[in-house]
This record gives C-alpha cells, structure tokens and sequence, in this order.
C-alpha cells in the first residue's frame, strides 16, 4: 500500500507554486499523479482520454510520413507519448513554459518522462508557445521560420478558460493567423478544450483555416460514475 499523499516536488514559478503530488483515491483503489498550479487543478493521470485523443485525431487530419509536429503543454506527457507512438511521425518539438516540469520528465520522475527523452524524434523546450507562436523565428530555435505538419495545444483549460493573460489574444483571429504562418500548406492545427464545443469559437477558427470542426471525446469519470465529455478543435491551412 502507498502513502495516502505525497507531494513530489513544489517550485515558484512566474505564473504560481506548481506542485507535483501522489495520492491514494480510496474509492478506486489507485494512485493518482497529479499537477496543481497554486490550488487550481490542472492536469490528472486518472482521465488521460482526451490528450491522448488530442494527438491521434490531430495526427489522422495529416497527410503524408515524416510528419513534423509541434506539441504545446507538456504536462504529464501523454499528447506527446501519443503522437510518438504514430509511425508516421518523423520529428517532435514539445514547448513547455515551466521548467519544473521538463525536469520532472528528465529525472524519470514522472512515468513517461524516459520515453520521451529517449526517442531520438523528441525535442524538449523549455520556451513560451504563445510568444513563440506570435514571432516570426517560429517553435525551432535551430531553424528559423520552420513550418510544421501539425501544431497540437494543451494548456489552457478552453479558449475562454485561460491559466494566464499571456494568452488571451491567441484564440482571436489575429493571433491564430500568426499561428498558421508555421504550418506547411494543408498542416493541421488541434487544441484540446475541458469544456463541450464553443460553435463561436469553431466559427473564429473558420475564419483564418480552410476548415475547421470539433471532435467531442466522452469517456467514463469514474469519480462521479458518469460519462464526462471533453472537446478537441481542429482545423487545416489551405
């Protein structure tokens, strides 16, 4: 038997304490790692559907091999574990703004941190999205105005749900137009969303993209013995 709780690591960070933490849910009989960022929850080894869903649906939307993909949020890493595992992915860029959280994958100190860091595909950036997304030079920091198949992004909970003002514009027109200047022609953009579709926010994304649509994902919570609904946003570049 675990301990009932145990807090793995605890930093400042310029956007609040983050906290990596163990604990026992009794009513399942499992250990559950999870992050908080002060007291808001953020992310949870217990309902991982939606990453993952995030990767295989952005993933699918692509045409071609040696695809090259850029992954926002690093998290727990399961988006990332997710679009690894798709043979047809040549190259991984993650960006990720705290740098707690690229050391807990280094160290091993979270599950999947070894196979991320140990597929020679996968790159590990410590770096702002939505700055990076706005500027010119692009995610790759080796070589500037790099485009890519796929931009996948999982860190605010929805585009009207945010962790922190650094992010506001990005879901406007303006700000997902300066995103699309780093796709390749017919890349694929894909966001993952704790709420059920926002119709204004596919109408934003139709704006700028060729198309756009949403994916609803549904899976069982079983905390509250319920089937739980999560979105995830797609759209491609002419």
């Amino acid at each position: 038997m675990s301990r009932l709780f145990e807090e793995l690591d605890y930093r400042p960070t310029p956007i609040g304490a983050i906290s990596l933490r163990r604990r026992r849910e009794a009513r399942l009989g499992v250990d559950v790692l999870e992050i908080k960022l002060g007291e808001e929850h953020l992310m949870s080894d217990l309902f991982t559907a939606s990453e993952i869903a995030l990767a295989d649906l952005g993933i699918a939307a692509c045409q071609g091999d040696a695809l090259d993909v850029v992954v926002g949020g690093l998290g727990l890493g399961y988006t990332a574990k997710a679009v690894l595992d798709q043979a047809q992915t040549g190259s991984l860029i993650v960006v990720e703004y705290l740098e707690a959280v690229i050391d807990w994958h280094r160290t091993g100190l979270l599950p999947l941190g070894p196979k991320l860091t140990g597929d020679r595909r996968c790159r590990l950036v410590e770096g702002d999205f939505f700055a990076l997304a706005r500027g010119d030079a692009g995610f790759d920091r080796d070589i500037a105005g790099r485009q890519f198949d796929a931009i996948l992004l999982d860190i605010d909970h929805s585009p009207e749900a945010l962790l922190d003002e650094r992010s506001e514009s990005f879901y406007q027109p303006e700000g997902l137009k300066l995103l699309a200047r780093h796709l390749k022609p017919g890349g694929v953009f894909g966001l993952w969303s704790d709420d059920r579709e926002d119709p204004a926010f596919v109408a934003r994304l139709a704006q700028v993209f060729d198309q756009a649509w949403s994916e609803p994902v549904t899976f069982h919570n079983p905390l509250q013995d319920k089937p739980f609904t999560q979105t995830i946003y797609l759209a491609r570049k002419a």
